[in-house]
């Protein structure tokens, strides 16, 4: 078993075939998936898991280089809005596009990692960095 990182058997794959700027998203309940896009649905219920607790694992365990999240967070969605901050603070190029935009983007991601998150444009697309 698993002694730390992520224990859920999907995202640890898809994390460990990950290289320098592949992609991949961490979604509210909504987001559509795109068409062969693989989706790892964690939805138990309605807000669960959050976006933002799902986030949090991710990057402690993912080197994330750059991440994209949609613009109209910024008005709708002032706790997404301040972690996209926070993560611009520690060096992450954070990047804000139209949310059809978004959803064009997706489609280039390895997975979506479906959440049970129920506030608007909880969303974010994150590109690999390297670790050397």
């Amino acid at each position: 078993m698993k002694k730390s990182g992520h224990l859920n058997r999907d995202i640890s794959r898809v994390l460990a075939g990950m290289g320098h700027t592949d992609c991949i998203v961490i979604a509210d309940c909504g987001l559509p998936i795109p068409p062969g896009v693989e989706c790892i649905d964690l939805a138990l219920q309605l807000g669960e898991p959050g976006f933002l607790p799902v986030l949090e694992t991710l990057l402690a365990d993912f080197q994330t280089e750059r991440a994209v999240f949609a613009c109209e967070a910024l008005e709708h969605n002032s706790a997404v809005t301040t972690r996209a901050t926070a993560m611009a603070r520690t060096g992450v190029a954070v990047d804000f596009v139209p949310h059809d935009t978004f959803k064009t983007l997706c489609r280039e991601a390895k997975a979506v990692i479906r959440t049970g998150e129920a506030t608007p444009y909880a969303n974010v697309i994150l590109h690999s960095g390297v670790i050397f």
